[in-house]
């Protein structure tokens, strides 16, 4: 039953709140109504050390294709497009089996272990966020990273859908290379 839910949700994430390359929102999965206020006030994610989900990092398909998460927090660099996923998803259970909250700092990743943390900076603005890695996806080709609402509205491309990003795994205790 939990693979079958790990395949649902990675289904239900590869077609989740990623706006296409024009810009807008996919299908209804906009933000709300009225944001809360603050929202450049919400604080970044605080990397610490915890314990990787039991069933959340095991090997997975999602349409016919294979991900093997990572099986310890480690070094790990990538860049490529992020996307975003909003009220659609807001309430629904990750990955992780928590409840996605658009207004945390938290993301998705095909591979980074679950719970993880990584700072994700848009190339374009140099705008940078830490996010806790709770949730997998994205699943459309090309995309590396499915940020929360909030953490893609600190980077600077909730209108545009999407960015080209860097994102680097933070190792809790480990000194940050320069």
């Amino acid at each position: 039953m939990r693979a079958s839910l790990i395949v649902g949700l990675a289904l239900a994430l590869g077609a989740c709140g990623s706006a296409p390359k024009k810009g807008g929102y996919y299908k209804d999965d906009g933000p709300h109504e009225r944001p809360p206020a603050g929202l450049d006030a919400v604080a970044d994610a605080n990397p610490r050390i915890e314990p990787l989900h039991r069933y959340a990092n095991r090997p997975y398909s999602v349409f016919g294709k294979d991900y093997r998460p990572l099986s310890a927090v480690q070094p790990f660099r990538q860049r490529g497009m992020a996307s975003w996923y909003g009220k659609r998803f807001h309430g629904q259970k990750t990955s992780s089996g928590e409840p996605y909250d658009m207004y945390s700092m938290t993301a998705a990743h095909p591979t980074l272990p679950i719970p993880s943390y990584a700072r994700v900076t848009n190339l374009a603005n140099g705008r940078s966020v830490v996010v806790r890695i709770n949730d997998r996806g994205p699943f459309h080709a090309g995309r590396v990273i499915d940020l929360s609402y909030v953490a893609a509205y600190k980077l600077g491309y909730i209108a545009a859908g999407s960015a080209q990003v860097e994102v680097e795994a933070i190792v809790p205790g480990a000194q940050r290379s320069l």
